[in-house]
């Protein structure tokens, strides 16, 4: 009976974590916080390019319009938004059945540590009106 109740009390003494747990817990948390401070403004520029690719099927000023019109208002667009991860050569205007298919493909990259990095991909099309 005697071992039980030294058992028990010796288990109402181990209560919390020590240090070395406090430790691993902060060392878990720091890292998440960096990866996200290096991940999130990608995804948040590709939010700006995402909701510009669902109003550009809406735009009346591109319809009927050619290829390098529609290239260079968009290019126009993204340096009023101030978007730098796409360049001209990213986006693909193809001819598709009376409409033309403007796809943009692109793949960021960023570095987490050292020599860790890190890649995302995107994909993004709209559809124009052709005359």
């Amino acid at each position: 009976m005697q071992k039980s109740i030294l058992k028990k009390q010796t288990m109402n003494k181990q209560k919390g974590m020590t240090l070395i747990s406090w430790l691993v817990v902060i060392a878990f948390i720091g890292f998440h916080f960096m990866l996200a401070i290096r991940i999130v403004p990608v995804f948040a520029e590709d939010h700006t390019i995402s909701t510009f690719w669902k109003n550009l099927e809406n735009d009346t000023a591109l319809v009927g319009a050619s290829p390098a019109k529609i290239r260079s208002s968009v290019m126009k667009k993204f340096r009023i938004n101030n978007i730098t991860a796409l360049k001209q050569e990213d986006i693909k205007i193809k001819k598709v059945s009376g409409h033309y298919l403007v796809t943009v493909e692109y793949e960021p990259r960023g570095k987490i540590i050292g020599p860790l990095d890190f890649i995302v991909s995107f994909t993004h099309e709209a559809k124009i009106r052709a005359r």
